[in-house]
């Protein structure tokens, strides 16, 4: 970074803290808010982008050969006029990452002459030539993307330091995309009665990355073809030279079939299972002295001075109302030796147990005992650990609703299975490249310590936080010579990571 951009940052940072500095206000006669004589004039000579953070992203597919990749593998287009199978693509995804949700918001990326300067583009694809693109694809040509994806992704990975290669934990999961259309092929009812499709996602838990996404009709089930794509997940992580490798999932995906291959193979595995009634007998045949009290960490730590809790208003509504509520009074653990049927050898079971009083109002109506199973060839881990490991999946779950409802990947715009299938994948790029721009931030130097938290907080964000942080920069783009320029117009306290980061993707990848 510049001296000038750093003098400059320094003086926008002291002026808002200035502005923002905790003061005794006096009794204000007026509203803080108090423009009033306010006029909108054309500008011909200075041209700003309210996107100004998409000039990192177009420079970080570049620098990490995503472009090329993704033209090299991808054969769609019989001929360039005038557009290239990575310009659909990268368009598709940089709508999403400047605020649109829909293919009919590419229509507004397309009248902005800033935003086509600003790319370096002279036209891109309308929503009606994008929709296309998205019918061009069979379903090898979505794998084909896929592979050009990965390909991109484990040079990325490959500038990580050497403790991102312990283990990768890798999770699937199945979600529900409802649709409203009556003439969209391939969806079905699921089993709740909504029309829709049910995409499966396979993600590395590291760093929320979707490795593998595949659409299915809204009828099947969640686990249909999870041990095909985790084999898939379970290569690419060992080409990219991960030392360990965790199977995560529910009770849908734990494909008992497939485990004596994956413990064969020094894959760890740690799947939640149904609650069968040999396995509820089992665990009610155990001996008190086999359960051990299962303490969970708090959900945080008070950074300041604690505060009295808040009036829980659901609890009383449903006490007041008489409704049957279950209150949870204590969790156990315990663990024994089970092997499934489709099984040549037992493993290791953990299960929970927790006891529940079941209230209406204020009476207590009884006791009830429920038991969560756990599957895993982990050995040595103790139980209450597996279980918080298990837990913790609920962060996959997070990340398929930021897919859902912050990338709007799983909008179905198109009509059929698999175009809609190519524009999952396409839109999903935007959060891909989201992850890729924190992975990339250097966390070397005097710095180190604040630079990690800072990549650690990237990597974490969620999607609309990343776009006001880092996509909605107010630039002033000026075309000199062979440059485009991007001139920052106001200041926000992420743009000088965003700065470092643009500096970091000037420099070569290892290979």
């Amino acid at each position: 970074m510049s001296s000038a951009i750093q003098k400059r940052e320094a003086r926008c940072k002291q002026r808002i803290r200035r502005r923002l500095r905790r003061r005794n206000w006096r009794a204000q006669l007026q509203p803080m808010f108090r423009g009033r004589n306010l006029h909108y004039e054309g500008s011909d000579r200075v041209r700003g982008l309210g996107a100004g953070g998409i000039g990192a992203m177009q420079l970080l597919a570049q620098r990490t050969g995503l472009t090329a990749a993704i033209d090299e593998s991808l054969r769609l287009l019989q001929v360039h006029q005038p557009y290239h199978e990575s310009d659909h693509v990268l368009n598709i995804a940089y709508n999403i990452l400047c605020g649109g949700k829909t293919l009919e918001d590419l229509e507004q990326r397309r009248q902005d002459e800033v935003y086509l300067d600003a790319l370096g583009a002279k036209v891109i694809p309308d929503p009606t030539t994008a929709g296309d693109f998205c019918r061009r694809f069979s379903a090898g040509d979505v794998e084909t993307l896929l592979a050009a994806i990965d390909q991109v992704r484990m040079k990325v990975w490959q500038q990580q330091p050497v403790e991102f290669f312990a283990e990768a934990i890798l999770e699937a999961d199945g979600t529900l995309a409802e649709t409203t259309g009556e003439c969209k092929e391939g969806m079905g009812i699921s089993y709740d009665g909504r029309w829709g499709y049910h995409p499966l996602v396979v993600t590395l838990a590291n760093t929320g990355e979707p490795l593998s996404l595949v659409n299915r009709s809204g009828n099947r089930p969640s686990h249909e073809g999870a041990a095909e794509r985790f084999d898939q997940a379970i290569t690419l992580c060992r080409e990219a030279g991960f030392r360990r490798i965790l199977l995560r999932g529910d009770t849908d995906f734990s494909s008992t079939q497939h485990l004596d291959r994956w413990d064969r193979a020094g894959v760890r595995f740690l799947f939640g299972i149904d609650a069968m009634p040999n396995l509820k007998e089992i665990a009610s045949e155990l001996s008190e002295r086999a359960w051990k009290r299962l303490h969970r960490p708090a959900k945080y730590v008070v950074q300041t001075q604690a505060r009295s809790p808040r009036e829980n208003v659901k609890e009383q509504v449903v006490v007041e109302r008489g409704y049957r509520n279950l209150r949870l009074n204590s969790e156990d653990v315990a663990e024994f030796a089970y092997q499934p049927g489709a099984c040549l050898r037992p493993y290791r079971g953990v299960v929970v147990r927790k006891n529940i009083s079941v209230e209406r109002g204020e009476w207590v109506l009884f006791d009830d005992l429920r038991y969560f199973f756990y599957l895993t060839n982990d050995f040595d881990t103790p139980a209450a650990e597996l279980v918080l490991l298990a837990n913790d999946r609920c962060a996959q779950e997070q990340l398929i609703d930021q897919l859902k409802n912050g990338v709007h990947a799983l909008r179905m715009p198109v009509g059929t299975l698999v175009s809609n299938w190519a524009y999952m994948v396409m839109a999903s790029l935007a959060w891909t490249l989201k992850a890729w721009f924190a992975l990339l931030l250097p966390e070397q130097g005097r710095w180190g310590e604040p630079y990690a938290a800072e990549k650690r907080a990237v990597l974490k964000m969620e999607f609309r936080t990343f776009q006001q942080a880092f996509i909605a920069m107010p630039c002033q783009i000026i075309r000199a010579g062979r440059r485009i320029v991007y001139r920052l117009l106001a200041w926000n306290p992420w743009q000088r990571v965003l700065l470092r980061g643009v500096d970091a993707l000037r420099l070569p990848l290892r290979c």
